[in-house]
């Protein structure tokens, strides 16, 4: 796979409907699926916070690691098209770090349509 992916990104909840269409993730950057993986590998915790992002900055992800084995991501949107301060939407997941984070990853690869150990 060449090129980059797009992709659209909806986040709803009782009075919040947000909806970021053209997503892009370029297969020559840091992609999502390896930074998830990553995090599932790192079952026992990390210090701080760890970021992945799109290259124009409209998807960001957070993970923080909390005692009890759980990651916190928070997902926010921001379109980088529109004007500054325009919007942004930001959805919080909490997880089991080692299974449920492992899951994820496999899942997002595979809507990614990328192969297991293969970036692009």
């Amino acid at each position: 796979m060449n090129g980059c992916v797009h992709y659209a990104i909806e986040a709803c909840a009782t009075g919040l409907h947000a909806r970021l269409d053209g997503v892009a993730a370029w297969n020559w950057s840091a992609d999502l699926a390896p930074f998830l993986e990553k995090l599932s590998a790192d079952f026992r915790g990390w210090d701080g916070e760890r970021v992945w992002q799109t290259i124009d900055r409209d998807l960001t992800v957070r993970a923080v690691f909390r005692s009890g084995g759980h990651v916190g991501l928070t997902w926010t949107l921001r379109p980088w098209r529109m004007s500054v301060g325009s919007w942004e939407a930001s959805v919080t997941t909490w997880l089991e770090a080692g299974e449920q984070m492992s899951a994820l990853a496999a899942d997002v690869r595979h809507f990614l349509g990328q192969e297991a150990g293969h970036g692009g």
